[in-house]
This record gives structure tokens, sequence and C-alpha cells, in this order.
């Protein structure tokens, strides 16, 4: 019997980053990664994708109206910013024998 394992995508951005949108009605803007579901290759990203919901009362928001929030964004959409400029993403072993992810451009790992 095969053993299952549990292993999760990995992807070239992770929570906090900040990104650059490629593609899309918020094309060459920025912002920070806020959730990331891998399971659907998406991220919400800060500021981007805004979409408005309309919420009817209820006896627990009596309020409701329109609620504007972020929507998600495909991660092929988006482009992680290091230093300034935005840059292409790898995996190396670093110096304590991790897997790490280093910018293409520079060669330098990425916190």
């Amino acid at each position: 019997m095969e053993r299952k394992s549990n292993k999760q995508q990995k992807l070239h951005i992770k929570k906090g980053d900040t990104v650059k949108v490629l593609a899309g009605d918020d094309k060459a803007k920025t912002g920070t990664v806020l959730e990331i579901f891998a399971d659907k290759n998406r991220a919400i990203v800060e500021g981007i994708n805004i979409i408005t919901k309309h919420q009817k009362p209820t006896a627990g928001k009596p309020e409701g109206g329109i609620k504007k929030t972020e929507g998600t964004i495909h991660i092929s959409n988006l482009m992680l910013i290091d230093g300034g400029t935005a840059v292409r993403t790898g995996r190396k072993v670093n110096a304590k024998g991790k897997l790490q992810r280093y910018s293409k451009k520079t060669g330098e790992f990425i916190k």
C-alpha cells in the first residue's frame, strides 16, 4: 500500500509579502498579501480586486448596506517585490541546509 503524503504545493509568495499585480483590472498596482489559499492557487492582496457585497439588515447587524472587500486573485498574476523591484524567485539550499527562496535577479536570499 502506498503512503499518502500531505504535501502542500510550494508557492512563490507568502503571507506578508509585497507583490505587484501583472494582469487584470488592477494591473501594475502593488499591495501586501493578507491571506493565501494554496489549494486554489489564489491570494487576497490588500487594496486589490475590490468587490462590493450587498448585505441585508439582520438582527445581528441592523445597519446592512453595501460592503467593499478584497476578492481573491490568482497567484500566477502576482510577482514578488524585493528591494523595490519585481523579481522572479527560485529555491536554493541555504547555509543551514534548508530550502529558501532567492531572487533570480540578484541571487540573494529573500527573507
